[in-house]
């Protein structure tokens, strides 16, 4: 079982008197100290917040700090044992790199300094953050971001190991949060935003990271089920038999090389209050394993495929936070799940496929899978009416290539996607606006079909541009609709790092989450 995340709470007590087993404060790096300043001390700067601490050390906090090898480095963390100082045995320094000139560390810096320090203090019972948190309107940022932050750092996937593995500390069980004012009716809001966010995002994770063998799609969409239930959502599954009786023949086509059937998953969310009369439709790519089929992938890093399902991953989770939050605005997710195998059974490229809605499609790559199952998820929900349409998958390798593993591409309206783009910056995911090029679509032209699933000549330029442009020849005329693309983002395969840990990263339930929100709450 993957362990809960700590307990948080709000304290406005002097942080060098609190009872906790460690206190972490920022330091900034100061790579150019002044010409009268000497020895190592001069390289870091204390950050807001850690004024009390500072001053039981008698002023030589920072140089000790120094000569532990301290930088002030983003993410850098450097423990110091304060031998009664304060009451806390352990102060923890972490890095927020330069200071920022008339403001307090960006909302993502701090999101990710207190996500590294949680989970450095590993077997610490309970841990008190005293991180800049200005009382003026950019504390509700702050806050959240620390929050956020402080909730993800020591997030543990529970894994598979069948012995007790005794070096591995448990994660921290208390965080307090130190602010101007714990009584502050919005900052305990902001706990509880916090709380209700995370949760969904460790969901999230969790799905992404659980073993291929045990989450195919009936075993996805049981466990989606489970939770949605469980939230108060409403929940439509069309099984294998279902899904031919409607004529959704790209999931069909997708998932018909594998033993474990496809599966269409609906979730429901609707105000109490009836809400503003809008509504939106969250669609996601959940291919629980992708091996590119016929057209098979390289197997070096194949094991990572695991993660192609980690859009409607993010759909589940961001509709169990919606359910939590309670905003004014009807939402529906669909996620579109099946296991792309090769086999005797499945699609070929040649195959032309009658997708959801008579369109039809030439396949030309049964490994560009993922716009298949998204296709019909993005018919049937334009058919059930929606007045935004956002979707996200796992789409392209292109988009590795263009953006990185840190920003995620997004194509689509031109409002819609300016208003992803500024979702993401505000929740530390970003996301960067691409074009769809009339001669992209040009080169998806079929001689036998109305459209071929990537660039009839097999060319991969402008591969994420691509994908993009086929999605958008099946969302509904005049529907504000985005294509997120988070292939890099949804999975981190390196060392643990700010508020990731390894796997799956929960990218962008935040961001869909947001938006919903902005939605309800500017139409």
């Amino acid at each position: 079982m993957t362990p809960p995340s700590p307990n948080l709470s709000l304290v406005d007590t002097d942080p060098a008197e609190l009872a906790v087993d460690a206190v972490v404060i920022g330091v900034h790096s100061q790579p150019e100290p002044p010409a009268d300043a000497a020895g190592p001390a001069a390289t870091l700067l204390l950050a807001t917040g850690a004024e009390a601490v500072a001053a039981a050390f008698d002023g030589r906090l920072t140089e000790t700090l120094a000569l532990l090898g301290a930088t002030g480095a983003p993410g850098e963390v450097i423990k110091l044992a304060t031998l009664g100082t304060v009451t806390a045995p352990v102060v923890v320094a972490v890095g927020l790199g330069p200071e920022p000139s008339g403001a307090a560390p960006a909302p993502e810096t701090l999101r990710r300094a207190a996500g590294a320090a949680i989970r450095a203090l590993a077997g610490a019972q309970r841990v008190a953050l005293a991180l800049p948190v200005p009382d003026d309107t950019d504390a509700t940022a702050v806050l959240r971001a620390l929050a956020e932050g402080a909730l993800l750092g020591g997030y543990r996937f529970a894994g598979y190991k069948t012995r007790p593995q005794p070096a591995r500390r448990e994660p921290v069980a208390e965080v307090a949060i130190c602010v101007p004012d714990a009584a502050d009716p919005a900052a305990g809001a902001e706990v509880l935003r916090a709380r209700a966010v995370t949760r969904a995002v460790r969901l999230t994770r969790d799905w992404v990271n659980t073993a291929p063998n045990e989450l195919r799609p009936p075993a996805f969409a049981d466990a989606v089920t489970e939770a949605a239930r469980a939230a108060g959502l409403t929940v439509e599954v069309l099984d294998e038999k279902a899904l031919a009786e409607g004529g959704y023949g790209g999931i069909l086509a997708v998932g018909q090389g594998s033993t474990a059937p496809p599966r269409l998953v609906k979730l429901s969310y609707r105000p109490a209050d009836g809400g503003s009369g809008k509504q939106v439709a969250l669609v996601g790519k959940g291919i629980t394993f992708d091996s590119g089929g016929v057209s098979i992938k390289p197997a070096q890093g194949m094991w990572e495929m695991k993660s192609d399902m980690a859009g409607a991953a993010a759909v589940g989770g961001a509709m169990l936070a919606i359910a939590e939050l309670a905003p004014s605005v009807a939402v529906d997710g669909y996620l579109s799940m099946a296991e792309n195998m090769p086999s005797g059974g499945s699609y070929r490229p040649g195959d032309v496929i009658t997708m959801y809605g008579g369109k039809r499609v030439e396949v030309l790559n049964t490994d560009a899978e993922g716009r298949m199952v998204l296709a019909d998820a993005i018919v049937r929900a334009c058919e059930d009416g929606c007045d935004y349409l956002l979707e996200t998958s796992t789409l392209t390798g292109g988009q590795v290539i263009s953006l990185g593993k840190r920003v995620a591409g997004v194509m689509g309206t031109a409002e819609l996607c300016e208003r992803v783009r500024t979702a993401g910056d505000a929740v530390g995911e970003p996301a960067w606006p691409m074009p769809l090029p009339d001669d992209v679509r040009k080169g998806m032209d079929s001689d036998i079909a109305d459209i071929s699933q990537v660039n009839a000549g097999m060319d991969r330029a402008g591969h994420m541009l691509q994908g993009g442009t086929f999605l958008r020849e099946f969302v509904a005329d005049g529907v504000p609709w985005a294509h997120i693309d988070v292939a890099g983002p949804a999975y981190h395969s390196g060392e643990p790092t700010g508020h990731w840990t390894k796997g799956g990263t929960g990218v962008p339930v935040r961001t869909l989450v947001e938006l919903v929100e902005d939605i309800a709450a500017n139409g």
